[in-house]
């Protein structure tokens, strides 16, 4: 344990040493780590803390004021639906539901297995492909609930990914 550990240390470390902007702080070294991870775990408090020359409840009071960083990893697939107004006005409530159906889900999260992260998004910036979805990042417009559900089984064990 105390190798993977440190493994992840060295990861957290290279995360934040990769910053180019000219104002590293407390912030922008966690977007370094979530980016570089998926996720914000202790050790990169603990990091963040010694890097910046603040406290360890500094930077948790950072973390935890903002909803877009999250402690535990993510699931193996990240898939976001835009909820954004143009999407939403173009059927994001079906596609919603529907993927939540098909994954047993009641509301965004991770799947029990840990396979999937469902997330919802207030905009993916792609409105003239309304309605679109993010898997791992990449984006796929003009969804049907028919299509998400597909592209979305895909991604369950079995599914063919």
């Amino acid at each position: 344990m105390a190798a993977e550990s440190e493994a992840l240390r060295e990861r957290i470390r290279k995360a934040m040493a990769s910053q180019t902007q000219s104002n590293i702080n407390v912030l922008s070294s966690l977007h370094a780590v979530l980016d570089e991870l998926g996720y914000v775990p202790d050790e990169a408090i603990e990091e963040v803390a010694e890097s910046t020359g603040t406290t360890i409840n500094t930077v948790w009071g950072v973390a935890s004021f903002y909803t877009n960083f999250r402690f535990t990893p993510p699931g193996d697939h990240i898939v976001e639906i835009c909820w954004g107004p143009t999407c939403h006005l173009l059927g994001a409530t079906i596609i919603l539901q529907g993927v939540l159906d098909d994954l047993g889900m009641s509301d965004e999260g991770d799947t029990a297995d840990n396979r999937l992260t469902l997330k919802y998004n207030t905009c993916l910036g792609a409105c003239s492909q309304a309605p679109v979805i993010s898997v791992d990042h990449r984006l796929m417009g003009r969804q049907t609930v028919e299509s998400a559900r597909s592209i979305v089984s895909q991604l369950k064990p079995g599914g063919g990914h």
